[in-house]
């Protein structure tokens, strides 16, 4: 009933930036939040950055990363700067959201991206 698809990801040099994009589509009434995971290999998913009643980010990517939202086109964006070695994972577009009006809230999951970063 939803999709979230993903597309940015790649190999880049240290130093370098990448961006990530996610659209989301289906039976959407409203998005609650937008953001981003990341899993390393022998890693947890854990959180990049998230957009909704207010923006949260990751310390570890604070001062480096951006996200942003254009809620016309129920798009989550992540622009990278900076990046480095440590930043290499799958990165998972993530959104809460409800179908209906005054109906329950769903989570749904993007399929990933690669981001891989050579030092």
């Amino acid at each position: 009933q939803v999709q979230l698809v993903e597309s940015g990801g790649g190999l880049v040099q240290a130093g370098g930036s990448l961006r990530l994009s996610c659209a989301a589509s289906g039976s959407i009434f409203s998005i609650n939040a937008m953001g981003w995971y990341r899993q390393a290999p022998g890693n947890k998913r854990e959180l990049v950055a998230i957009s909704g009643g207010s923006t949260n980010y990751a310390d570890s990517v604070k001062g480096r990363f951006t996200i942003s939202r254009d809620n016309a086109k129920n798009t989550v964006y992540l622009q990278m700067n900076s990046l480095k070695p440590e930043d290499t994972a799958v990165y998972y577009c993530y959104a809460y959201l409800m179908m209906a009006p005054r109906g329950r809230g769903y989570q749904y999951w993007g399929q990933g991206t690669q981001v891989t970063v050579s030092s």
